[in-house]
């Protein structure tokens, strides 16, 4: 049954007040749902900070959200490659420098769907790498300054968590045998979830007061599969977005500003539209498969995770 917690209409941004001297850090954010995000919480009185790849089109993205709110809009971005351990670890540290107040770090931004096997700087399956190792260090590197703000974390997972293993390969993470784009990036979108789950349960037995949360966008018309899927899952893709099975963007980043900004949710779910299959329709509470948080699955990833990126989270 459809969760109707917000209503026939579901969450929608009317259900905002204003957001003034709030600070929101959104990773992909100059396209897509980021974007849109972006936006959004713009037009409550937001400051955004985004971390994206591309700096021509960061700049081309602030020029647009300063066209439409005007000049004194507080958007800025700084550059960050996700493949990239050292990249990560130098966005974070300018936003330490920078940033004094992080209600909510949006974890946003993804690549999907790439054919053929590649693998990051690091050594990770690309969606691996980027998906997951990216923002387990970011998310822990900008954690001090959440806590201290008694911010949030938002994890924007896929209804593609579902369409792999639904575990972790943890013999062969990086698909070296028998690599598919789909399962590979199903792993890497369980493995965010994963994360974000441990993560509530670190945060618990530490007795801090940061929440996290986890969302998905639906099927959302956005520039996710023609940056890095492969020419029929395009083609597949382009058909699909003249159905009705598929939504705006602007309505794919409701999920991720409701985890941002709304009172009163359930940390231990998995938000985003709640229609046809959940692709589509009123955004709320939608359906949480429990192998997405089973605990020595959680742990084990947790524990993988520290040591392949290097990096050990302190609570």
């Amino acid at each position: 049954m459809a969760d109707r917690t917000f209503g026939k209409q579901g969450w929608t941004p009317e259900r905002l007040g204003s957001l003034a001297g709030k600070t929101y850090i959104i990773t992909g954010a100059n396209s897509g749902t980021g974007f849109e995000a972006s936006r959004i919480l713009l037009s409550k009185g937001a400051k955004v900070v985004m971390l994206n790849r591309n700096p021509d089109k960061s700049t081309a993205a602030i020029a647009q959200l300063k066209q439409e709110f005007g000049a004194n809009a507080d958007v800025s971005f700084v550059h960050m490659d996700l493949a990239v351990l050292a990249s990560v670890r130098e966005a974070a540290a300018k936003v330490l420098e920078t940033v004094p107040h992080i209600d909510a770090l949006i974890c946003n931004a993804a690549i999907a769907q790439v054919p053929s096997q590649k693998l990051t700087v690091d050594g990770f399956e690309s969606q691996l790498g980027t998906n997951h190792y990216g923002h387990f260090v970011l998310c822990g590197a900008l954690f001090s300054r959440i806590k201290e703000s008694a911010g949030r974390i938002v994890v924007v997972s896929s209804l593609g968590y579902k369409m792999g293993l639904r575990t972790i390969k943890f013999g062969d993470m990086n698909w070296d045998q028998n690599y598919s784009a789909n399962p590979a990036y199903s792993q890497s979108k369980l493995a965010q979830m994963m994360f974000a789950y441990e993560l509530q349960d670190k945060i618990k037995a530490a007795g801090k007061k940061v929440e996290v949360y986890v969302c998905h966008p639906g099927s959302s018309a956005t520039s996710l599969i023609s940056t890095s899927g492969g020419f029929v899952t395009k083609v597949i893709w382009r058909l699909m977005m003249m159905s009705p099975m598929v939504q705006s963007a602007e309505k794919g980043a409701y999920p991720e500003v409701m985890c941002a900004t709304e009172d009163g949710l359930e940390q231990r779910a998995f938000y985003g539209p709640t229609g046809r299959m959940e692709f589509v329709g009123p955004v709320g509470k939608g359906t949480l498969e429990p192998y997405a948080y089973d605990k020595a699955v959680i742990e084990k990833l947790w524990v993988r995770s520290e040591k392949e990126s290097g990096f050990a989270w302190e609570m």
